[in-house]
């Protein structure tokens, strides 16, 4: 396999997307798609395979000790072959891979992937964007205080950026609603302002450091508010509104980091997501934790953590 091609995890379900974003995919294996040249940014796939090398192997310890040989830590990607996949993993050093208790840092250590193209072939890269399983976050999930699941798309994108509100800080949280995301925010200590025409739930709004506004994330004004630390986003509405909103708040000024779902009605708005994707020192993601959505990211001094 040529070193001029990448390969690329769409996320399930999420297929379409990822082949119309690349627009020139020359393989598919399942959700990994192949397209020619170096790594670009895709933000349908989970995890994007950089210089993927094919290996012949007439067995599982063939298969094994060209892996070994390479880096220890390997992880499957099973569309076929699943018995085959398995016992491969069991001569492998053992990866973990519990989920993560929210505020934990994201992991560091290099994380290969593989794949069987049939029963004496593999395809399989050292080199990935994510340093998760196959791209896909885990988190020890809280299922008594949050309102709503929404919390988890926060949760990963705040590990993804590898920084958290925290006490001395303002947040703004547009959409907010019933407060899943007020939540995340304000559990690190920061001062959050929840905007949204529908009232919190009530245990969301009795947090101190929370002022609710019953209004529209539309209508306000960003000198009204003033400066904030954080600006949030998960409010239902068209991406290109969404973008009017974005660049009214980046226009001002007013605001340090960004943090906004946008939420596709329909066939994916691949234009629209491109102008997000375009802003610079931006990203723009399918978090596991995403729908039909992107999230996208402008964190000062973003490390990029996990290279995605």
């Amino acid at each position: 396999m040529s070193s001029s091609v990448t390969a690329y995890l769409a996320a399930p379900g999420f297929e379409a997307d990822l082949r119309a974003e690349l627009g020139d995919v020359v393989a598919e294996h399942g959700r990994l798609m192949l397209a020619p040249g170096p790594a670009r940014p895709a933000a349908w796939a989970l995890n994007i395979w950089r210089d993927p090398v094919e290996i012949a192997a007439d067995s599982i310890g063939t298969a094994a000790k060209a892996l070994r040989a390479i880096q220890r830590n390997w992880w499957p990607y099973a569309f076929h072959l699943h018995r085959r996949t398995g016992l491969l993993v069991e001569k492998l050093p053992k990866v973990s891979a519990k989920p993560l208790i929210f505020g934990q840092a994201a992991p560091t250590a290099p994380l290969g992937s593989f794949v069987w193209l049939d029963e004496g072939r593999l395809l399989a890269a050292a080199d990935c964007s994510s340093r998760f399983p196959n791209g896909e976050v885990g988190f020890v999930e809280d299922r008594a205080v949050p309102p709503n699941r929404a919390y988890l798309k926060l949760w990963e994108a705040l590990t993804l950026a590898g920084r958290r509100p925290g006490p001395g800080e303002l947040c703004l949280d547009l959409g907010a609603s019933p407060g899943g995301w007020t939540w995340v925010l304000a559990s690190g200590g920061a001062q959050v302002i929840a905007i949204d025409k529908a009232p919190l739930a009530p245990s969301i709004a009795a947090i101190e450091t929370v002022t609710c506004r019953q209004e529209s994330a539309f209508g306000l004004d960003p000198v009204s508010i003033g400066p904030v630390d954080w600006l949030c986003s998960d409010v239902i509405c068209y991406p290109e509104r969404l973008l009017r909103l974005v660049e009214r708040w980046r226009d001002s000024r007013l605001a340090r980091n960004f943090i906004c779902t946008l939420k596709f009605q329909g066939e994916t708005d691949h234009a629209i997501a491109a102008r997000f994707a375009a802003v610079p020192g931006s990203r723009l993601l399918h978090l596991s934790h995403n729908k039909h959505e992107l999230t996208w990211m402008l964190i000062e001094g973003d490390r990029a953590t996990n290279g995605r």
